[in-house]
């Protein structure tokens, strides 16, 4: 073998080990911060979750005993920063309180309806099956659409939730790109970011690169928010701020 042959292989086994050494630093630093962010949240400090981290992908597991602290858990996932994508394995299990069968789940979230002002009467129709709630209807704004599905998460019994509100408002307003905009420039989490805004009747399509999940998430917020809005295409990059 020549020798200047030594110096190729040398050069190209070292330059092949240092990526690898990072990218374990990476995730095992990523994996720690979205410990410690679950550990924060005061619902979730006496429940044993579990979490890995690959490439910015976050895997969570564990056992749980409210359908309530398995969403704290994946939201507190989603905001730490550098987070791309959540993977949610955790198990409900309920302790120390009788099972309840799928008709008093559907009176607990009826009733909890109709207690809650943000919750227009009549609008959404609940169907539950062995725990697993689906949530169907026609309402004009989105944030009445989360507050439907936070107050169903609530009950005990519940195992999941599967939001098939449409949003369809009666306003005649068009949408107004550039208050789009605006909102966005406005906010802390969504200003100096890469977003760009379109709109197609009741439609709004965001597009760009954000460095979080939480980012993401909140520039859907601000342009659901927009009257007119039926529809919002959240196409928005999460990518490392490296």
């Amino acid at each position: 073998m020549p020798e200047n042959s030594k110096p190729y292989f040398y050069s190209l086994a070292k330059n092949n080990l240092q990526p690898k050494q990072n990218t374990m630093t990476q995730n095992e630093s990523l994996q720690k911060d979205v410990q410690d962010a679950i550990k924060w949240e005061p619902l979730l400090q006496a429940a044993e979750i579990g979490v890995t981290a690959k490439d910015g992908i976050i895997t969570l597991t564990g056992i749980v005993d409210s359908y309530a602290k398995k969403i704290e858990a994946e939201n507190a996932a989603k905001n730490v920063i550098g987070v791309k994508a959540v993977v949610e394995k955790i198990e409900i299990k309920y302790m120390g309180s009788p099972q309840k069968d799928d008709r008093e789940i559907a009176a607990a979230i009826v009733n909890a309806y109709k207690w809650n002002r943000e919750i227009p009467k009549d609008t959404v129709k609940v169907e539950v099956e062995d725990g697993w709630v689906t949530l169907d209807g026609e309402i004009q704004w989105n944030y009445q659409k989360e507050a439907a599905n936070l107050s169903a998460s609530k009950i005990i019994g519940v195992k999941g939730v599967n939001n098939k509100i449409t949003i369809k408002s009666e306003t005649q307003d068009i949408i107004e790109k550039s208050d789009i905009e605006g909102a966005l420039a406005r906010n802390w989490a969504t200003s100096n970011r890469d977003i760009q805004v379109s709109v197609t009747g009741n439609t709004v399509s965001l597009n760009g690169i954000v460095y979080s999940l939480y980012q993401k998430d909140e520039a859907a917020r601000i342009a659901w928010n927009a009257p007119g809005a039926w529809v919002v295409n959240n196409n928005l990059v999460v990518e490392n701020n490296d």
